[in-house]
């Protein structure tokens, strides 16, 4: 038997958002696709790689990462 099931991925579970007509222990084999609420790593990735190298021109740069965090 094949079947779409729509769910959410709460607390390390799959909630169905409807009834589910399938026997209590059965076993069943899930693929799982997401709507944009967590994509590839690969998409993930690409979103990272085109960020800006640096932010606004605020007076902050990565370099004073470590100075800032250490109070120093």
């Amino acid at each position: 038997m094949t079947m779409k099931i729509h769910a959410i991925y709460r607390g390390g579970v799959f909630c169905p958002d409807a009834p589910v007509p399938v026997a209590e222990g059965a076993k069943v084999e899930l693929t799982v696709t997401s709507n944009g609420n967590g994509g590839s790593l690969a998409d993930s990735l690409e979103e990272i790689a085109r960020m800006p190298q640096e932010g606004p021109k605020d007076g902050f740069s990565g370099a004073d990462h470590d100075r800032i965090l250490n109070w120093q």
